[in-house]
């Protein structure tokens, strides 16, 4: 089953991982790829962590992606993309939102943020870093940062057979259709 591809997407609650992963599966599935998808909430409604595992090809019997197995990695924020990069396969690819949100212990002052995440990464993998969430701002809604982040995605797996644009309609919220559009193809642009 060498042909099976395998995504995991993590972030913090509320950054629009799940929203990110359930358009990235429909557009897989609109191409013909067996798709499978399995999210953790944990404690995200509290700002917890939140992953998705995505596996596509053929055919595909399981969307669980053990250590080193993933070929991309989409860290919606940096500290996450430290927390999971055990996941990455050698010669795989890490996107990652130049973004930090503290954690409870960092905000109560017992431990520190990580300095120079992306410094420490580079010189091990493939990293793609950049500020999706400026980017979004400047888009005029910092909530569309997920689908900036689907974007470089998209562009870093070569996924280009599918009809993202109207993927993307169908899931967002009406009336924010052509603002995630334009995220999704902000994102894409990058690099």
């Amino acid at each position: 089953m060498n042909n099976i591809k395998s995504i995991l997407l993590v972030g913090v609650g509320g950054q629009g991982t799940i929203l990110a992963s359930k358009i990235l599966s429909e557009g897989l599935v609109s191409v013909g790829y067996d798709v499978k998808m399995s999210e953790i909430h944990g404690m995200s409604q509290r700002g917890g962590s939140v992953s998705t595992q995505i596996r596509y090809g053929d055919k595909v019997y399981s969307p669980i992606i053990g250590l080193g197995e993933a070929d991309v990695i989409v860290a919606f924020e940096k500290m996450e993309a430290l927390r999971w990069v055990g996941y990455l396969k050698k010669g795989g690819r890490m996107v990652i939102n130049n973004h930090e949100i503290p954690s409870v212990p960092i905000l109560m002052g017992s431990v520190q943020y990580p300095q120079d995440i992306e410094g420490a990464l580079q010189e091990k993998i493939d990293i793609l870093e950049f500020k999706a969430a400026d980017l979004a701002k400047e888009l005029g809604n910092p909530r569309v940062m997920n689908i900036v982040l689907l974007g470089a995605l998209v562009k870093a797996v070569n996924i280009e057979s599918v009809d993202w644009d109207g993927v993307i309609r169908r899931n967002v919220k009406k009336g924010f259709e052509e603002l995630n559009v334009s995220a999704f193809h902000a994102g894409y642009a990058i690099r």
